[in-house]
């Protein structure tokens, strides 16, 4: 292959992507290799990709061949791909289905090997060698059903990833048909992604599906998925949620748009701790304990009914208890929804052992593209601070500087201009820090909500939001998930969590919902100049400009 000035890819061999932002066919480079390979750096000009193992795991595991892998980094390249990469690719791609878990009729689970060499390996390894039981043959071991998700982890940190297809126990069952007009007399039907999230989740209850991740944006009905999931199994389900408003939320949806009757659905919170056929909780909830040794008290929700599918709602947000009674429920079909993969713990392996690997996604240009979710327009404004708040940055701590930037006191005119310049559409200020949203709160005349505020005047004020009694509302970081809120269409991001790339998406997402009056959004942050606030702020986009968004930067003096 020769020189293609055309194209936007430069492949390095330490599996380093480098992408050409300018480059005639870089939407199509940046199209084809997101499948498999990590966004790790955004910069205006170049953006810079990880070909990782797990990214490459997860490609294999949603069909992807090797070969389809060179075959995208090679059209796209600019310049000849090293050959040690399409190697490195191929020893990586091939290991994903090297160890298989199956349910044999009469020895039960077991996990089969490619080859005896391989047998040798694990039977050394520190992790996996515990895990394993009576040796059958050269290629074959018997496995404890209680083993069946610490195996697949250990086995991925081995570097030898498990193709689960022991399949899964059935549960009780539950009838549940999705209408075809909403509650009210709406029309309603799946979209197409949706159906087909769904169907590559269950594959018709083939082993091979009943577990994984469903990625797509926020906004772009992911409930939906899990109640078509639903509708496919017809068994009882669990649904874990990241917080009260998202429970509230599923089930209206669920009442709205399923056969399902008030008496099929049941809430386990702090306020009622009932359970039905289908049950919501929150990973608040499961992990609550009144003191740190204490053992988690409602972990045995997942023990009271003989669950056939467990919803696992914003997946990305898993606290580590729940990983691990996930870990001994790997005979549970078991859904996973997120707007991104990303954690920002680094977890992202055990999302892929223990839920399972991503079984859809579709990048968000092309479902605005078709209108299924907003237009938006993103722009950061670096923003001076005031000379005696940039001495006191200078001075203090590390962990203090990035609060005195975040509350910058020039922000606050900020927003106010940008209220003006949005006046007549619908706004959302979100932030990080009580005292700073107070302030904005007092200034603007909106509500405030924060996590001290009630579920009930929560939704009082939603349902006044919605009815157009506030142009807009003030956020605390309860905005950051599960908001029913379609017509808002401008956010401002006046402060975030670190450099958080998850709470980036899911901040854009609250305002991508479809519009009646118009399908464009404006999404404004806000930093503060010469701080850490900048390095945070390009952390946190990266997510978003893997998936096309650009940030257009205003520069104040």
């Amino acid at each position: 292959m020769s020189y293609s000035p055309d194209n936007a890819l430069i492949i390095q061999s330490d599996r380093t992507v480098l992408l050409d932002v300018h480059a005639a066919n870089a939407e199509q480079a940046q199209v084809a290799i997101a499948p498999f390979a990590e966004l790790v750096k955004s910069p205006e000009h170049i953006h810079t990709y990880q070909l990782s193992p797990l990214s490459i795991w997860n490609a294999r595991a949603a069909g992807m061949a090797v070969t389809d892998m060179v075959a995208a980094l090679e059209d796209n390249a600019k310049y000849p791909m090293p050959d040690s990469v399409a190697q490195e690719l191929e020893t990586m791609g091939q290991r994903y289905g090297l160890t298989v878990l199956r349910q044999h009729r009469e020895k039960g689970l077991v996990l089969l090997l490619a080859d005896a060499a391989l047998g040798e390996q694990l039977q050394r390894h520190e992790q996996v060698a515990p895990l394993l039981g009576e040796r059958f043959s050269d290629t074959e071991f018997a496995i404890a059903l209680a083993h069946r998700g610490s195996l697949k982890q250990a086995l991925l940190v081995a570097g030898y990833p498990a193709e689960d297809l022991a399949g899964y126990v059935t549960g009780d069952a539950l009838t549940l048909t999705l209408r075809e007009k909403t509650i009210s007399g709406q029309p309603f039907s799946l979209r197409s992604y949706q159906q087909k999230a769904a169907d590559l989740f269950y594959q018709s209850g083939h082993a091979k599906g009943g577990s994984g991740v469903i990625v797509l944006p926020c906004g772009a009905g992911k409930t939906m998925v899990g109640m078509a999931t639903m509708a496919a199994i017809q068994q009882h389900t669990l649904i874990l949620t990241s917080n009260l408003t998202s429970v509230r939320q599923w089930r209206r949806e669920l009442l709205d748009k399923t056969s399902l009757t008030e008496d099929h659905i049941a809430e386990y919170s702090g306020d009622h701790k009932a359970t039905g056929p289908v049950t919501l909780a929150t990973y608040q909830i499961l992990t609550y304990r009144a003191h740190k040794d204490e053992e988690f008290r409602h972990l045995g929700l997942f023990d009271q009914h003989d669950w056939g599918l467990i919803i696992y709602d914003e997946v990305h947000l898993l606290p580590a208890p729940v990983f691990r009674i996930t870990a001994t429920l790997q005979a549970r079909r078991r859904l996973g929804l997120t707007a991104t993969l990303i954690r920002e713990d680094g977890h992202e392996g055990d999302v892929f052992a223990l839920i399972g690997p991503k079984r859809y996604d579709v990048p968000w240009r092309d479902l605005e593209t078709q209108g299924f979710i907003a237009t938006a327009h993103c722009t950061e404004i670096r923003i001076p601070q005031p000379d005696d708040w940039q001495m006191d940055y200078a001075m203090a701590p590390r962990r203090q500087q990035f609060r005195i930037a975040a509350e910058n006191p020039r922000k606050l005119n900020v927003v106010k201009t940008l209220l003006e310049k949005e006046a007549g559409h619908r706004i959302l200020i979100i932030g990080e820090y009580i005292s700073q949203l107070k302030a904005i709160a007092a200034t603007v005349k909106f509500p405030l909500i924060t996590g001290k505020t009630s579920q009930t005047e929560r939704e009082k004020i939603y349902g006044a939001f919605r009815q157009g009694e506030f142009s807009g509302l003030v956020l605390s970081r309860v905005g950051n998930f599960a908001l029913d809120l379609p017509d808002a269409d401008v956010l401002i991001q006046v402060s975030g969590k670190y450099g958080s790339r998850q709470e980036e998406a899911q901040r854009l997402g609250r305002i991508l919902r479809p519009k009646q009056t118009g399908n464009n959004a404006q999404f404004y942050t806000l930093v503060s100049s010469r701080t850490c606030e900048e390095d945070f702020a390009q952390h946190r986009q990266l997510f978003l400009t893997e998936q096309g968004y650009r940030y257009q930067i205003k520069v104040l003096t």
